[in-house]
């Protein structure tokens, strides 16, 4: 069944940034005049996804300001410490009662198609635990990393590591069994955590996105993403 619900990762404190986030959180940053935050929403609505959370930490009275005009929309306030991304799941998972769910980054641009439907398309709950949405190094725009993943042709994942095999980057889009999270022990964590007990179980799998897709990590990336938007409307 396609899940109806979304986590939207949005509790950092994006130090990378610099001074852009010294007096504002990284989803407010705005890409081509449009807040990283609302694009995020946008590709849920525009996917009819009913239920939308989103965690906040730093400047999150900010974040709550911006979104009071939602009811879709469901803070979750994370204290004294932001928990990272499989923490912060693992503390929203009395609000969000699914057994599967959507995850979203919002520091990330996309171009030529919504993530949500094709991983709802491609989503076979009988073989995966999560099912992640990956990107080509080579399409990775302003991504500073070597790469996180290599794909088998049925789509299960093996951490890269060297061995040959077309990279693929974590796009920070995927569906997840939220059992998966709620098994570790640990109340901070990153969801590498759970994704390596399911690569251990053969039950991590991928599909990729085929059109652009931009890391809003940096100042840097801003530009790039707008870049790679030119005159679009894409959001």
């Amino acid at each position: 069944m396609t899940p109806d619900t979304v986590m939207i990762f949005a509790a950092g404190r994006g130090t990378r940034m610099g001074a852009l986030t010294d007096n504002c959180p990284k989803p407010l940053l705005p890409v081509a005049g449009i807040p990283m935050i609302d694009r995020a929403l946008a590709l849920a609505d525009a996917a009819g996804i009913a239920r939308k959370l989103v965690n906040i930490h730093y400047l999150g009275d900010m974040l709550r300001n911006h979104l009071s005009g939602r009811d879709d929309v469901i803070l979750v306030e994370e204290t004294p410490e932001a928990l990272e991304t499989g923490g912060g799941l693992k503390n929203a998972l009395p609000l969000l009662d699914r057994d599967t769910i959507f995850t979203l980054n919002p520091d990330a641009i996309w171009t030529d198609g919504n993530p949500f439907p094709t991983l709802a398309g491609h989503w076979n709950p009988a073989r995966m635990d999560a099912l992640l949405m990956l990107v080509p190094l080579e399409q990775a725009i302003a991504h500073k990393g070597k790469g996180d993943f290599v794909m088998s042709p049925d789509g299960q994942l093996q951490r890269w590591t060297g061995q040959p095999g077309q990279r693929l980057v974590n796009t920070g889009a995927q569906i997840i069994r939220t059992s998966a999270v709620s098994r570790i022990a640990e109340t901070r964590f990153s969801l590498n955590i759970p994704w390596d007990r399911m690569l251990e179980d053969g039950r991590l799998f991928g599909t990729v996105h085929s059109g652009g897709w931009a890391d809003v990590g940096t100042a840097d990336g801003i530009w790039q993403a707008e870049r790679m938007l030119g005159g679009r409307d894409d959001v």
